[in-house]
């Protein structure tokens, strides 16, 4: 193998062989990282804030993310996350929201008002790497309409910056 470049103290790191102790404070690295998705329909109320069931985990690579319990991801690493959050209705709904809650209250959220069937909201939240958590919630303006738990209605998220 080849030599990479110079570390601080005057050392080398052979070429592939940087792990996360070796980088500058505030670089990603192998920070956490999840994907779940649910296995079961929920039914919102109108008007209604409702936390989604994201109960099956695509990947998990830190075992941050409670796809048991509270269906939240709370984080071991400080830092800025990509959290993503994507809603999958039936037709028929004149108002729909996908939202990102930080610590059991709305962070960010995207709506539409019309009859679309998939919505995806996104935000950067930052997260202590201990208690701090985030979830996956939506809304929609009518009762009975079913919020369908596939890979098209998700929760995932991803350190882009550690503190």
């Amino acid at each position: 193998m080849g030599r990479s470049r110079d570390l601080a103290d005057g050392s080398y790191i052979a070429d592939g062989s940087i792990v996360q102790a070796d980088l500058a404070s505030g670089v990603v690295g192998t920070g956490p990282a999840f994907y779940a998705y649910g296995t079961a329909s929920v039914t919102p109320s109108a008007n209604t804030s409702t936390k989604v069931k994201f109960n099956t985990e695509g990947f998990d690579t830190a075992s941050c993310y409670d796809n048991a319990t509270n269906y939240r991801f709370t984080t071991n690493v400080a830092g800025y996350y990509q959290i993503n959050v994507g809603i999958n209705m039936t037709s028929g709904v004149n108002r729909l929201m996908a939202m990102i809650y930080k610590n059991g209250s709305e962070y960010a959220s995207t709506d539409i008002n019309a009859s679309t069937v998939k919505l995806v909201t996104t935000g950067l939240v930052y997260l202590n790497g201990s208690t701090d958590y985030v979830e996956g919630y939506t809304w929609n303006s009518q009762g009975g309409v079913a919020v369908f738990n596939n890979i098209n209605t998700f929760f995932s998220g991803c350190l882009v910056r550690a503190a």
